[in-house]
């Protein structure tokens, strides 16, 4: 049953908003409708929680969403230094098969840092990861260095769910044949989380991803719908 929202909540749930307008990404000429689902699942593989792994898959609807224009599948090995703060390292794959362009086969290893910031006696989490990735593709040799600071800010709204917020751009390292330098993405998301059994939750909502590109931007405009689960 839907709770009444206490001040805190609602000022934080505006909080959260703001957050997601403020970093909202620069307009772009090109836009294109996706829908974009992911499956992701957590699980400690030791009795004090300390060791987990974490796999993943994404796949991604473009052009109107009426065919599959990238796959990705991701694992991560990870350690639990404190109840705030992990590390890890993983490897992923990354079918990307867009329109025009050739078809290209990622290969990305990569290493990440994640940290709650913010943690209040009443729900609210702020928290950050930050992902240093090294990619390969088959259709070029060549490493690009890529660094993806994440922040995500979850706050309470009922008894049951949460609002998600969240701001990753994405910051090219090096120039590659496959990849410029500077700033190439930037995704902004808002939804809410509705929990559907223990450490089970769905997540629907709104992600919005600008391309940066020479000449023209793209703007994604991307259904999201993810589900986390946790053992």
């Amino acid at each position: 049953m839907t709770s009444i929202l206490k001040p805190t909540a609602v000022r934080a749930a505006i909080l959260a908003a703001g957050l997601t307008a403020f970093t909202a990404s620069p307009a772009a000429a090109e836009e294109d409708f996706n829908i974009w689902t992911g499956q992701f699942i957590v699980l400690d593989l030791d009795e004090e929680g300390d060791w987990f792994v974490r796999g993943e898959a994404q796949e991604r609807f473009t052009n109107d969403a009426y065919r599959l224009g990238q796959l990705l599948l991701r694992s991560l090995v990870g350690y639990r230094i404190s109840d705030r703060v992990s590390i890890g390292a993983g490897y992923a794959y990354i079918l990307t098969d867009p329109i025009g362009p050739i078809e290209t086969n990622e290969h990305r290893f990569y290493q990440e840092l994640n940290i709650r910031l913010i943690e209040t006696p009443g729900g609210i989490t702020l928290d950050s990861r930050n992902r240093f990735e090294q990619r390969t593709f088959e259709e070029d040799g060549e490493v690009a260095l890529r660094f993806r600071p994440f922040l995500q800010l979850r706050v309470p709204i009922t008894d049951n769910n949460k609002l998600i917020a969240y701001t990753e751009p994405f910051i090219a390292l090096n120039e590659t044949p496959l990849q410029d330098d500077g700033l190439q993405i930037w995704r902004n998301f808002v939804g809410f989380s509705i929990p559907v059994a223990q450490g089970v939750e769905v997540v629907p909502g709104y992600l919005n991803q600008t391309v940066f590109r020479d000449g023209e931007n793209r703007a994604d405009h991307v259904a999201n719908v993810n589900i986390f689960m946790n053992f």
